[in-house]
């Protein structure tokens, strides 16, 4: 999230500094994707005041941010991508596209908000499809801007809409992404209807789940071999912070895959401090893990500690390991 406060701060810090020292991290991936909870614009006047008390916006300069980070895809189907109307939305479709970063989930009419997007890395085709629960105000038709708004609930025509596009862009890319923003902003556990839709997704053929919209982040689930993140929390923004909730502490997400398989999911401790992110240390290392380790417990995912790299890692060897038939408990 760019926008308030952050985007003041970025009237003379460099566009750097919202990654804080993250940054060697996000530039030894191939392929790096976020959740963009803002709009960048230079347009429009806030939404409603009445009915959404926040807005947030972030200068057209500060695509630059994206840009320091090499940031190759972004997803746009939230509650803010609209928070400053359909000329600001306009106006960050051109500035995202003239840079060059792909993007899912809003658009200029419902074709182009619930399109794929794809991408070559690696001589692999990556596809993102974005969509969100959130502001049904704001969904896209066929002659309106919008998002592509999509209720969790499988027994909506919109669900079963999603699923086949899911289906059929599944034939068109090696390896597709879901990016879900969906359910309020709190709570360490996903409701039971994100479960049921995001294994219905998986199903359908994503290979990954990338779910966001909690301000704190969720237990990370394996389905099928394919890792579902329920909540990745929050990254960078200027939100004030729950002391008991802890909504500035999160992750970086790094997901090393073969094929279409994933093989090691390693999550790297951050902390947002004065609006930007850095790397978690100390104790808070430790505080973090521990509390992710507890909520990967209860999707019966086995977690483990890297002290080299001080990141968590969920290895597809400990998944396999988990489910393995247990030799008798025999004594003597």
């Amino acid at each position: 999230m760019l926008g308030r406060l952050v985007n003041e701060v970025l009237e003379n810090a460099p566009p750097e500094y919202p990654w804080g020292d993250t940054l060697p991290i996000l530039h030894s991936a191939d392929w790096r994707l976020c959740n963009l909870e803002c709009v960048i614009s230079n347009r429009g006047t806030p939404w409603s005041a009445y009915t959404k008390p926040f807005h947030f916006r972030s200068a057209a300069k500060n695509i630059a941010v994206l840009e320091t980070a090499q940031m190759n895809a972004v997803s746009l189907a939230n509650n803010h991508v609209l928070d400053y109307g359909y000329d600001a939305l306009c106006e960050m479709l051109e500035i995202l596209d003239r840079a060059g970063i792909v993007h899912s989930g809003a658009g200029l009419n419902h074709a182009q908000a619930s399109r794929l997007a794809t991408a070559e890395v690696c001589g692999r085709k990556l596809g993102l499809l974005a969509f969100t629960d959130n502001e049904p105000d704001w969904e896209a038709t066929s002659a309106q801007p919008g998002v592509f708004y999509v209720p969790t609930d499988l027994r909506d025509p919109r669900a079963a809409k999603l699923l086949d596009i899911v289906r059929e862009s599944r034939l068109a890319v090696d390896l597709l992404i879901l990016s879900a923003h969906w359910g309020s902003n709190w709570g360490y556990r996903p409701p039971q209807e994100h479960v049921i839709f995001a294994r219905a997704l998986i199903e359908a053929g994503a290979d990954i789940i990338f779910g966001h919209s909690s301000h704190v982040f969720r237990g990370i689930e394996f389905y099928k071999d394919r890792p579902i993140l329920y909540g990745a929390g929050n990254f960078v923004d200027d939100y004030a912070v729950d002391t008991i909730e802890r909504n500035d502490q999160s992750f970086i997400y790094v997901i090393e895959m073969a094929d279409r398989i994933p093989q090691v999911l390693r999550l790297y401790p951050t902390l947002i401090r004065r609006c930007h992110a850095s790397l978690a240390d100390g104790v808070y290392v430790l505080g973090i893990a521990k509390k992710m380790k507890k909520l990967c417990t209860g999707f019966h995912t086995r977690t483990r500690w890297n002290h080299a790299r001080q990141c968590m890692e969920i290895a597809r060897f400990d998944l396999r390991e988990q489910i393995a038939p247990q030799p008798p408990n025999v004594s003597s």
